[in-house]
């Protein structure tokens, strides 16, 4: 079975993004393709989707004017998984604490922009997060803070604070996994959920 996997590459790391799925896929022996995204009728045919850190003003804007934003929400409501990194968090949010971005409301927390401090206040820390056994090497970079969560399921944190969470087929995290050669956050998000959601449809349980 082949999969389409979609990165919205309407700004920020899409290459780097694209390249860790392709890893992640080929460590699972699963056959991928992966599309960039830059104008609407692409997602629809996607079964995986990242949503990648950059601007989220610009992202956001994007997103809504090309008419991407309710194929993402229709790409969730279906049950498929989204991985929204950094800014991609804060444009999945329900409240992204500033005016200037219209968040999409997949995940059920409210963040502020920025809050690790400057690009140069960049960080890089061991981060235990559920479901790895071993410590995930996070990036840091103008990184957002969860302020405030929801009906989600907080995977890690840093200083107290949640940095990564799930929200049905949804995760998000405040680093950047793509800018790292560790493609288990990108396996854990994309094709953990995915590989279960198709073995339920292959058996006959999905509904």
């Amino acid at each position: 079975m082949s999969l389409t996997a979609g990165v919205v590459a309407v700004q920020g790391n899409v290459s780097e993004h694209a390249e860790a799925i392709e890893r992640a896929a080929a460590a699972r022996g699963e056959d991928v393709t992966v599309r960039e995204i830059r104008t609407s009728g692409i997602v629809p045919d996607c079964d995986l989707l990242a949503l990648p850190g950059g601007e989220s003003t610009t992202i956001s804007r994007l997103v809504h004017d090309e008419g991407i934003a309710p194929e993402i929400r229709e790409h969730v409501t279906a049950g498929k998984p989204l991985f929204a990194t950094c800014a991609g968090l804060i444009v999945a949010s329900r409240d992204a604490g500033d005016d200037r971005v219209d968040p999409l409301g997949l995940l059920d927390v409210t963040v502020e922009r920025n809050a690790f401090g400057r690009q140069t206040d960049s960080f890089e820390a061991p981060l235990e997060v559920e479901g790895l056994e071993e410590p995930f090497p996070a990036v840091f970079i103008r990184a957002p803070v969860i302020d405030e969560v929801g009906d989600v399921e907080v995977l890690a944190e840093w200083d107290g604070r949640p940095v990564a969470v799930r929200d049905g087929p949804v995760v998000g995290t405040s680093f950047h996994p793509e800018l790292t050669t560790d493609d288990r956050i990108h396996d854990l998000a994309l094709f953990e959920s995915d590989a279960a959601r198709r073995a339920a449809l292959e058996s006959g349980d999905a509904r």
